[in-house]
């Protein structure tokens, strides 16, 4: 299984990348559509879905972009279906000087916590709300490897005082679902560097 983390926009919202063969997983196309469409072409990768962690501007910019450059679709949370049409609630007329986002309804919306099977990639379904009221994680246990958007950082938690945040629901779903995983876990944040489970229980001063 290979992986890349590709930073995009202006916020360097991590968009990733998880190929196995030829078959690849686009994890939060946050902008700059056509550098990853170019990277993807590169690498000779062929897409087969989009899994979003939560629907903030800063993860959706290339979403319309590459879903119909690839003709694939993507999986959103139910809590957040409307938030892809809605600028007011994707934060992208508020943060957005000038410029609001209204993408497309999602192809596939999520509600329980199950297995996500998509081509040769079994995902485990985490609902992690805290950050925003749809937030998801994903888990690829095979490879322990965890996509959790803005949910856990390195070093970090995700922030609260955004509409549909909340602090102690938040902890709740990291203590939950998170910090239990394996501790070789790779973690995969939103913003930052990677990360493993076993150095944010060690060192991660939100999770003492």
């Amino acid at each position: 299984m290979k992986w890349n983390q590709i930073p995009l926009g202006p916020l360097q919202t991590n968009c990733y990348l998880l190929s196995n063969e030829q078959e690849c997983i686009i994890f939060d196309p946050g902008e700059e559509g056509s550098k990853l469409i170019q990277l993807i072409q590169q690498k000779k990768l062929k897409p087969i879905a989009i899994l979003l962690t939560h629907a903030h501007f800063d993860h959706i910019g290339a979403l319309d972009e590459i879903r119909e450059f690839y003709n694939i679709p993507a999986y959103l949370h139910q809590k957040e279906e409307k938030w892809l049409m809605d600028p007011s609630l994707n934060g992208s007329k508020s943060f957005l000087a000038g410029q609001s986002m209204q993408m497309k309804p999602a192809d596939f919306l999520l509600t329980d916590e199950t297995e996500l099977e998509l081509g040769s990639f079994v995902f485990k379904l985490f609902k992690t709300p805290g950050h925003s009221p749809g937030s998801v994680s994903y888990y690829l246990e095979s490879e322990r490897m965890l996509f959790s958007g803005d949910v856990l950082f390195k070093n970090s938690v995700g922030r609260t005082d955004l509409p549909g945040g909340n602090e102690a629901q938040l902890m709740k779903s990291i203590n939950q679902h998170l910090v239990n995983l394996s501790a070789d876990t790779i973690v995969f944040p939103g913003h930052g560097p990677v990360t493993t489970i076993e150095d944010e229980i060690a060192s991660n001063p939100f999770l003492r």
